[in-house]
């Protein structure tokens, strides 16, 4: 069954199916986005950026596109058979994709293709280009940034940006990452938190301090959108008045 999931055929069709979905996620939904701005002075000034979304929210990430897609973006993605799908579905919808995933330790074939990955992402990043990873995939666990994120940005010297993203009304299935699966025209919300820079002397100690960090930032970003489309609870009037 496995290797069914995982041919050509099965993987194109897969493919199609969720390249059609995260589109008709964009167009029928109605998309509010809080504190985009943030995002303005790297349009302005054409440089490269990283943005991080959870894993989980892969169906419906295209809700970043109309601030995001008008900087030239690729896509980090693992290069097993589930990342296949996925790959083919963002090249449906104009974004092409840098296959990178880490290394089992003692497979020295797998650790030259994370550095060679790492590198080409680090590079276009330096270069001026967008890159959107899902930081905690594509094994987990949910919600904790995986270090080559922030490996990127220390090489590129790019700025980081925090996309928490919701819709409703929706689903999350019983997978590690609670994946959602969003209805058409509902509402939905994209947070942006940044810009986050990881220093360029950033040493091993440095680099676990800011995952901790930046992924408690993360999850606090995609509750608020969950609170802004009715799906978390909502501040009392104590917690606003703090």
């Amino acid at each position: 069954m496995k290797g069914l999931l995982r041919s050509a055929a099965v993987q194109a069709t897969l493919g199609w199916i969720l390249g059609v979905y995260i589109r008709l996620m964009l167009i029928t939904i109605r998309w509010r986005h809080e504190n985009a701005e943030c995002f303005d002075p790297v349009l302005a000034a054409d440089t490269g950026a990283i943005g991080l979304h959870w894993h989980g929210r892969v169906p419906i990430c295209l809700a970043i596109a109309p601030p995001w897609w008008r900087k030239i973006t690729k896509a980090l993605v693992s290069p097993s058979g589930d990342g296949e799908f996925v790959a083919r579905a963002l090249a449906m919808n104009g974004c092409a994709t840098i296959r990178i995933s880490s290394a089992k330790k003692g497979d020295a074939a797998k650790a030259r293709q994370a550095v060679a990955g790492l590198r080409e992402a680090s590079n276009w990043v330096a270069g001026g280009g967008g890159l959107i990873v899902t930081p905690d995939g594509p094994r987990g666990p949910n919600e904790v940034i995986a270090a080559g994120a922030l490996q990127i940005a220390k090489r590129a010297g790019q700025p980081i940006f925090l996309l928490g993203i919701a819709a409703n009304p929706a689903i999350q299935l019983d997978t590690w990452d609670k994946v959602m699966i969003a209805a058409p025209f509902g509402r939905g919300a994209v947070v942006w938190d940044g810009p986050h820079h990881v220093p360029e002397d950033a040493d091993a100690e440095a680099i676990e301090a800011l995952i901790v960090e930046l992924s408690a930032k993360l999850s606090a970003a995609t509750r608020r959108a969950e609170v802004l489309v009715g799906r978390g609870p909502r501040p009392t009037a104590a917690s606003r008045a703090h």
